[in-house]
């Protein structure tokens, strides 16, 4: 097997080798177009000019060539470009289809979303899933990470972009690639207006997990405008086969056509203008406009990725201007400052928009970075500033393509400015580590600056100038933010949702399941398929349930035997029993599920969805499942939340998850085609992250909560009876865990804190009306002591008088952790004063 580089030069070559049989040469021909090859970079390349003799990229001819005078008949707005998109293509029978969010949750492989062939990977083009539309479009908003060191500098990187998708799912039969080329290059000589005298088309290769086939690859005065792939074919062990569903992926890039029809400084003037000219006058930025006119053609030579010494270009940039360098720097890196603050929180707004929270864990810490680097700016430049309100800039000049984003603005300022607060809180924390490392003597290694940026936030800049202060220099990698983003790997799913072994399972089709219908479906006939090492069965349907979904497996008996276990592998269920079964392959045997048991793990898990739906009423539309976990005893789910959770949501979420089982609401669970389940209810359906198959099972209270999901669910609300919260705690940054009980379950933590509530009264010799009095007595007492009021023979006497209640309060703080409220406020802070004081004393 080649890898997908190996796979793409290979193919490269071939189709090179017959371009007639790979590229639509037919219409280029017609349209005077000729083949030729790069004399700079030996590409093959399309164009009308016979004396041409170099294929047009920015490092070829040396730069970008568009603010001479931009060639399109009329300067586009960024909106206008994604609406004349919209209306040349409906007319060619493509349908729109809306974005899909950033935060790529229904994708197993990403966390965001980074092209807009990512909206439809992997079922829509593994032919698992059927795609919104045979012929579609669709303005969908990406992430790259991969350049942030460029952002603002070169004038064209971005973190967050609009990628216009033309995407086309067929069969071979309908496959015609001269009429989807075609349509794309009308669009950009007729539409756009750019003269085909204008325009360069290179062939190139594409390969991605597994798949491959031709690219054709559009350029005009040095700058890729799109790039248009036909996906066709599959390598496999066995050879090069033709795939069954042949995709078009033509991927356009919405600011660069912007950009390019108007001719603007940078990307960031032509995709954000309104932004740009409000920040330039709030924050009173100085732009020199004629030395910016020289310097913008020359900026794409400032990419991070490709240069090895950065100085010396800015020294070559200067001397071609006619400036000296410290100039040119000290003009133009405020205006990158600014341009770099308005892209990175455009990226920011739709990624919290869709759900997303910075974070020091996995993919997400990317946005943290992203954040960083744009109060870095603030900070630097003593901006007044705040990105709650550039957001709300951004928001209202998108509304016309994204009005979901105005009204996701109070979740985003407030997750914003709650970044903001542990942004201050890690500098200052920060500034003590920098002082130490420079007092140390050590040397200040690359390392040791990602480390201090990792760990305590601290931005390499602010050790440079600590450590100028002293004399010592410091040295800043160029490519310092894509090292940090180095450092962080994809985050893996917390908490384990299916139990799956190994074994010989050849030749048995798949269990039909029946729990699906009912959680009270309990009894029934089957038929025993296999019986594997004595104690493992497996029938042809079977009502009880496999660990899967963060639920704990049922119990019951088959034909009088009982069944301790039961897991799923493939599309096969197991039932594990206790012993030797009786009855052997062949036979009818007849199943009945525990229904306690069953309607136990039913309870916590409708229960999960309940508090889920509520915390994000309460919380913000931010919240997201993160995992979840089911058993008898008790159930927990984990949120996306930015904060760890009080006494008063804890309880705010109690009440009202209580009030959704008063209402006794219906619980409608079917299965549906996944391109109609996303199209009804969108991707808020994947609360539990990727869910494979072309049909899914839906589970729906209505108003709250929907999600696809395989578990037992009650069919009213009301079936759980109680849900009772044990306590909250965060568990890692971005995630909060809630421990919880439902039913029977909550009913007997409920007996057992009213007789905790009486030993720990019994213990302070109170009545349990007077607890809350008490421990409020006790807690002043300890405060005295701390502030010295109190004697050291009366704090012992205290100490050891009241020592053994107050055990018996932290004990039931744990437990109940915010249940009642004085104790949880109070008894936590009691047990560690005593402790630092018994320490002292």
């Amino acid at each position: 097997m080649l890898t997908d580089k190996e796979l793409k030069k290979k193919f490269k070559k071939v189709a090179s080798d017959n371009p007639d049989k790979y590229y639509a040469t037919e219409i280029l021909k017609k349209e005077g177009f000729e083949r030729k090859q790069c004399r700079k970079c030996g590409l093959h390349y399309w164009t009308t000019h016979k004396n041409k003799e170099t294929c047009g990229d920015a490092s070829c001819i040396g730069k970008v060539d568009i603010f001479s005078g931009a060639p399109a008949k009329k300067p586009l707005d960024f909106v206008d470009v994604w609406l004349g998109f919209k209306s040349f293509f409906e007319k060619r029978g493509y349908r729109t289809v809306q974005r899909y969010p950033v935060i790529a949750r229904w994708n197993p492989t990403i966390d965001f979303t980074n092209a807009s062939i990512a909206a439809f990977q992997p079922y829509v083009i593994s032919g698992e899933s059927a795609p919104p539309a045979p012929k579609l479009i669709i303005p969908q908003f990406s992430l790259r990470f991969g350049d942030v060191d460029n952002v603002g500098v070169t004038g064209s990187h971005c973190t967050g972009f609009v990628m216009i998708g033309q995407h086309v799912f067929v069969e071979p039969k309908d496959w015609n690639q001269e009429e989807f080329f075609k349509d794309i290059y009308e669009y950009i000589t007729k539409e756009v207006g750019i003269p085909k005298e204008e325009l360069t088309l290179h062939e190139d290769s594409w390969a991605g997990g597994g798949n491959f086939g031709p690219c054709m690859e559009f350029f005009s005065r040095g700058v890729e405008l799109f790039n248009q792939v036909y996906m066709m074919f599959e390598h496999t062990d066995h050879g090069d086969r033709e795939l069954k569903l042949k995709v078009l992926d033509m991927g356009l890039g919405m600011e660069r056509v912007a950009w390019f029809t108007q001719g603007a400084s940078t990307i960031y003037d032509a995709a954000f203008p309104t932004v740009i000219d409000r920040l330039k006058k709030k924050l009173k930025v100085k732009f020199d406009k004629d030395l910016y006119k020289k310097f913008a053609p020359l900026a794409t030579r400032l990419n991070f990725d490709e240069v090895e010494d950065v100085d010396a270009v800015w020294k070559e940039i200067a001397g071609e201007i006619g400036v000296n360098v410290e100039e040119l720097k000290n003009k133009i890196q405020p205006m990158t400052a600014l341009y770099s603050l308005a892209e990175h929180t455009r990226a920011l707004l739709f990624a919290i928009s869709d759900g997303g929270l910075p974070s020091n864990v996995g993919g997400y810490y990317n946005l943290r970075v992203i954040f960083r680097r744009a109060m870095d700016f603030i900070e630097q430049y003593k901006w007044k500033i705040e990105l709650g309100e550039i957001s709300e800039w951004h928001a209202n000049y998108l509304e016309p393509i994204y009005p979901d984003l105005a009204s996701n603005l109070p979740d985003v300022k407030k997750i914003l400015e709650n970044e903001k607060q542990k942004y201050f809180a890690a500098k200052q924390k920060g500034a003590q580590a920098v002082d130490q490392l420079l007092k140390s003597g050590k040397e200040i290694t690359t390392e040791r600056l990602l480390s201090l940026y990792d760990s305590q936030g601290v931005s390499p800049e602010t050790v440079k100038e600590e450590a100028k202060k002293i004399g010592i220099k410091v040295h800043i990698p160029d490519n310092f933010f894509a090292l940090v983003a180095e450092r962080h790997e994809k985050n893996e799913q917390k908490t384990q949702t299916r139990k799956e072994r190994d074994i010989d399972l050849q030749g048995i089709p798949a269990t039909d399941a029946l729990y699906f219908d009912s959680y009270d479906y309990l009894a029934f006939e089957a038929h025993v398929l296999k019986i594997i090492d004595d104690k493992m069965v497996v029938l042809d349907r079977t009502a009880f349930y496999p660990t899967s979904g963060g639920q704990l497996h049922d119990k019951g008996k088959i034909n009088g035997d009982e069944v301790i276990e039961i897991f799923k592998q493939g599309k096969v269920i197991v039932h594990v029993m206790k012993d030797k079964p009786k009855f052997k392959a062949g036979d009818k045997v007849h199943g009945k599920v525990d229904d306690k048991i069953r309607l136990q793990l039913a309870q916590h898990h409708t229960a999960a969805h309940i508090i889920n739906g509520v915390a994000k009423k309460v919380l913000g539309n931010h919240v997201w499942q993160a995992g979840a976990s089911k058993s008898l005893e008790k159930a927990r789910l984990d949120i996306t939340h930015y904060d760890s959770l009080n006494d008063k949501e804890i309880k705010e979420i109690e009440e009202k998850a209580n009030e959704i089982i008063a209402k006794n609401l219906p619980i409608y669970k079917s299965f549906m085609p996944r391109a109609a389940a996303e199209a009804k209810y969108g991707f808020t359906l994947y609360q539990g992250g990727a869910v494979p198959g072309n049909e899914i099972r839906v589970v729906e209270i209505e108003g709250l909560d929907v999600e696809a999901c395989g578990g037992t669910h009650l069919n009213l609300t009301g079936e759980t009876k109680i849900i009772k919260i044990l306590k909250s705690s965060k568990i890692q940054d971005g995630i909060v865990r809630i421990e919880f009980t439902a039913g029977e379950a909550a009913e007997k933590t409920l007996s057992k804190e009213g007789d905790l509530l009486k030993e720990v009264a019994e213990a302070l010799g109170v009545d349990e009306k007077k607890l809350p009095a008490r421990v409020e007595e006790l807690f002043t007492k300890w405060k005295k002591a701390k502030k010295g009021k109190l004697s050291k023979d009366e704090f012992d006497l205290v100490a050891d008088k009241e020592y053994e209640g107050t055990d018996v309060l932290v004990k039931l703080a744990e437990m109940l952790k915010t249940q009642p409220e004085h104790v949880s406020k109070t008894v936590l802070r009691f047990k560690k004063e005593l402790d630092v004081l018994r320490g002292k004393a």
